[in-house]
């Protein structure tokens, strides 16, 4: 599914109010040829076909997954408190439309404060290492300037949600973590060893971006046994 556009939901009603009556004349008599008569400005015609494809664009737009969108503010939380403590889960969306209206009214990374962490991840997997589904997984990260990593966090969504990579079994979600001086982008897989996979999707990822730094990959079991010191497994 390729997800494209911004939909308004509301703006797909169409209006079926039949003219008032006390515009008619009761004297008036109806011509022979009125029927054919072409409707007046401002006329709202009632028609069958009006209202079939009214009841098509009502339909929904299901995704091949539900996504859950999730949002952290280390810096916020006492030095003590246990990272992913403050960890909270914002809504799952599961339609084109459902997406549309969040991202239209959910502040973009630029927006965010330093400190924040904002992830879409697959429905019932936590953006965390402890999670089953990510345990033995890893991360492809891109680096932006400060508040420049916009664009590439929407395209990402629309690529993930929209199942355009090769290998998009192996997604776990997304994650954008907004810094003093820069913003990272990183796409979070299952299985880190599967490196046919993981370079697959390393390579998609900077195509569907346009994105022409390299970027590495660090396996989860790495960043939590040397923690910044982890090094890249793979690299494009």
């Amino acid at each position: 599914m390729v997800v494209e556009g911004t939909p308004n939901p509301s703006s797909t009603s169409v209006a079926e109010d039949k003219p008032n009556s006390n515009t008619t004349n009761p004297n008036s008599r109806p011509h022979a040829h009125e029927e054919d008569e072409e409707p007046e400005e401002g006329e709202i015609v009632d028609d069958d076909e009006s209202k079939g494809s009214s009841a098509v664009s009502l339909q929904p737009h299901p995704l091949e997954h539900p996504w859950t969108f999730w949002f952290d503010n280390f810096s916020a939380k006492s030095k003590q408190a246990t990272w992913g403590s403050s960890m909270r889960s914002v809504y799952t969306f599961r339609t084109v439309e459902e997406f549309w209206s969040l991202y239209n009214n959910i502040h973009h990374p630029s927006k965010l404060a330093v400190g924040a962490d904002f992830y879409c991840f697959k429905h019932k997997i936590e953006p965390k290492w402890e999670d089953p589904v990510c345990a033995n997984g890893g991360k492809w990260t891109m680096t932006f300037q400060r508040g420049k990593s916009d664009t590439c966090w929407l395209y990402t969504l629309l690529a993930m949600i929209g199942e355009q990579f090769d290998h998009g079994d192996e997604l776990c979600g997304v994650v954008v973590n907004v810094r003093g001086r820069q913003d990272k982008v990183a796409l979070w897989t299952k299985n880190a060893a599967n490196e046919t996979a993981q370079i697959s999707i390393g390579k998609q990822w900077k195509e569907f971006l346009d994105y022409n730094d390299t970027i590495g990959f660090i396996f989860h079991e790495d960043a939590k046994k040397h923690e910044r010191g982890a090094k890249n497994r793979y690299i494009i």
